[in-house]
């Protein structure tokens, strides 16, 4: 029984490290505290700027195997994806939760970038 108890929490501590350890997983799972429905990426359909920005990164990714423009590719995602995340810590300190939801669908949007720069990169 002991051993058993054992393995559910060992379960329960990784599955929580897990999810405080990604900044996103970490930012919804604040929004669930809180009461507020997660970020669903049609959030970010009025902003018209951030949509062009992500479609034409989807699109130099849908191009044919480049490493000079993936690494460039790579390298925005990297800067974007920090820069969102000080921003969600911004508006979590500010109690700000529309805007820390706001942010946290932008970055549900680079985070799909970045798995499909990593399965671009993936030799076939």
């Amino acid at each position: 029984k002991e051993q058993y108890y054992s393995e559910q929490h060992s379960s329960l501590i990784n599955k929580a490290y897990q999810t405080l350890l990604n900044p996103l997983s970490r930012g919804l799972y604040l929004l669930e505290l809180h009461g507020v429905k997660p970020a669903q990426e049609t959030d970010c359909d009025g902003d018209s700027v951030f949509l062009t920005e992500i479609m034409e990164i989807n699109e130099k990714l849908a191009e044919p195997k480049n490493e000079e423009i993936l690494e460039e590719i790579e390298t925005l995602i990297k800067v974007k994806q920090e820069e969102l995340t000080k921003e969600v810590t911004a508006a979590f300190e500010r109690d700000d939760l529309q805007e820390a939801k706001k942010l946290l669908a932008k970055m549900k949007y680079f985070a799909n970038l970045e798995d499909k720069l990593k399965n671009k990169k993936i030799p076939s």
